[in-house]
């Protein structure tokens, strides 16, 4: 009886997971919910089959069925995406500062007349808002025009006093350098996909 009850706490807590991150790969689901090696988080995984669709981008992406979604009370419809990395790529942020329980997906940031912009998540941690920006696929100018905004936010005290701090996640180091020079003047950590994996 006991083990039956974990193991339903245990679906329930990965499928919350998903409902909230939409996309997981399998080692994030690992590492958020300590399945343990790779071919125990497979057995598990196989067992909620029902409530689970996934695909192979480089390893298993996961994200909720139709049934998964009727037991979260899912409204998003998610699909099997090229663009699932830019998602995967956002939630090693999120595995990496250890679960926020103030963490948002994307959130929009507007002052009437002056800018608006929708970051891919923010959290607030000790009274200091952070802005979560993937740079996956999109352009460099989709980038700097992305930050423009964010300047003239700042510059309308649309953030109180604390100025946010940036938190960029991208690919490459090369990458890494422009998004550097982009948040110039401004709180900024820039990370690469391969800091986490």
């Amino acid at each position: 009886m006991q083990k039956l009850v974990k193991r339903e706490q245990r679906i329930e807590s990965i499928l919350l997971s998903l409902k909230k991150l939409s996309y997981l790969s399998r080692s994030q689901l690992q590492l958020l919910h300590d399945l343990g090696g790779d071919r125990n988080a497979q057995r598990i995984l196989k067992s909620m089959d029902g409530y689970l669709n996934s695909f192979r981008e480089g390893e298993t992406i996961y994200y909720l069925s139709k049934e998964g979604r009727e037991r979260t009370g899912a409204k998003r419809v998610n699909k099997k995406l090229t663009t699932a990395q830019h998602y995967i790529m956002r939630n090693a942020l999120y595995i990496g500062f250890q679960a926020p329980e103030t963490w948002k997906n994307e959130i929009k940031f507007s002052v009437k007349d002056i800018a608006n912009v929708v970051c891919d998540a923010t959290f607030v941690h000790e009274g200091q808002r952070y802005i979560i920006e993937v740079d996956h696929a999109q352009k460099m100018l989709a980038n700097k025009s992305k930050m423009e905004r964010y300047r003239k936010l700042i510059d309308v005290r649309a953030f109180g006093d604390t100025l946010p701090m940036f938190i960029w996640i991208t690919t490459t180091e090369f990458r890494r350098k422009q998004l550097t020079d982009l948040c110039e003047g401004l709180e900024a950590n820039i990370f690469i996909i391969s800091d986490f994996y």
